[in-house]
């Protein structure tokens, strides 16, 4: 089983950035998605982004596309998120998670994902 750890959150005002890691210790498979996901407060669990190890694809959330970047570290097993043009609307927990299947299935799957982590804390405030 793969152990997930994301780490990077803080506080940072708007229009900042932030990057966001997420080390993975386990086996791992090329195919296997990795993704970010975000529970604003009061609000259900969102996906942001997802990747595979292989890099052969990749999705964005609407509200992700042009302002985060997804990326991988192959040798670490680590997986970044990095963020810009903060807004008070990407203040969140954010998580991260892994699937086999690639990322149009993670996508459609992870409502049902039952093993989160702690995830990290993103505030964006002035």
């Amino acid at each position: 089983q793969v152990q997930l750890v994301e780490s990077g959150g803080g506080l940072v005002p708007p229009g900042g950035s932030l990057r966001l890691s997420c080390a993975a210790s386990g086996r791992t498979f090329s195919s296997d998605a990795m993704g970010w996901f975000r529970q604003p407060p009061g609000k259900p669990r969102e996906i942001v982004a997802a990747t595979t190890w292989s890099g052969g694809s990749e999705y964005y959330a609407d509200s992700a596309k042009g302002r985060f970047t997804i990326s991988r570290d192959n040798a670490k097993a680590t997986v970044y998120l990095q963020m810009s043009s903060l807004t008070n609307e990407d203040t969140a927990v954010y998580y991260c998670n892994t699937s086999p299947g690639g990322v149009a299935t993670m996508v459609d799957r992870y409502p049902s994902f039952r093993s989160w982590g702690q995830g990290t804390q993103v505030t964006v405030s002035s």
